[in-house]
């Protein structure tokens, strides 16, 4: 259980035992609507930028 533990990052084997029940295909589809998540972050945070840097004047490449 320690050596699950320390290869996902956790600190406490209280947190893997949380996930440890997951089957892969649990464990596929919670990563990929993580993924999904940070993605749609990153696409509204670049588009902000764009907005901010054409509201300024801003030279774009």
């Amino acid at each position: 259980m320690h050596a699950i533990a320390s290869f996902a990052g956790h600190r406490h084997t209280d947190t893997t035992l949380r996930y440890i029940h997951l089957s892969g295909r649990d464990l596929a589809e919670k990563l990929k609507s993580g993924m999904d998540h940070i993605h749609a972050w990153r696409v509204r945070m670049l588009a902000a930028a764009d907005r901010h840097n054409d509201a300024a004047g801003g030279v774009r490449s």
